[in-house]
């Protein structure tokens, strides 16, 4: 599990094709504290750490990752959002997130908002009746709130701390994010499926 709050800002520096696709992340984390087989929050996704040197780790992803996330189209030299697992007392800053990808959403505009960015995104239709206003979002892993929804359309302000420290305030009209929806929300829709 992960809280949603961004602590590093890594980039991939190599990918390769090794029957699934292996992606080496350049981190400031101390990866000397990282063990092999632990969980790291990749824009969104979880993954398990792999390999690793004094600057950086690898992870394996497979093409169910790449065909459910924005992973399939990451090139060398992209900034990824990094977030280590939480461990059992840490402060839960942001909102549970899973790192369990649920769709790929699409940025519709990205406006000035006093300091901050308003961004409206669009989510899959599938995930339409799963965002509420004053709810909890992970866009590209990181926790937002959900500031008024119109449709499958959301919008989420990105406060300056935010915008100089993740990608979002990179993101532009058309871009491509990686969305999960509040734990919660997905358990209550699939409880009201069952009906």
């Amino acid at each position: 599990m992960f809280a949603g709050i961004i602590s590093d800002f890594g980039q991939i520096r190599a990918i390769a094709a090794t029957g699934d696709q292996r992606f080496e992340i350049a981190t400031r984390y101390a990866t000397g504290g990282i063990d092999v087989g632990a969980s790291i929050c990749c824009s969104g996704a979880c993954v398990t750490v792999i390999d690793k040197g004094p600057d950086w780790f690898a992870y394996t992803a497979s093409a169910e990752t790449l065909a459910r996330t924005t992973m399939g189209n990451w090139r060398i030299g992209r900034p990824v959002n990094l977030e280590r697992c939480l461990k059992m007392g840490d402060e839960i800053g942001g909102h549970l997130v899973s790192g369990h990808v649920d769709g790929v959403a699409t940025v519709l505009t990205v406006t000035p908002d006093g300091a901050s960015l308003k961004l409206v995104i669009r989510a899959p239709e599938a995930l339409k009746p799963m965002i509420a206003a004053k709810g909890s979002v992970a866009v590209d892993g990181a926790s937002l709130t959900v500031n008024s929804i119109d449709g499958a359309a959301f919008a989420v302000n990105i406060i300056p701390h935010t915008r100089d420290t993740t990608t979002l305030g990179n993101l532009r009209t058309g871009d491509a994010v990686n969305l999960e929806i509040d734990v919660i929300a997905r358990y209550v829709a699939r409880f009201l499926a069952l009906d």
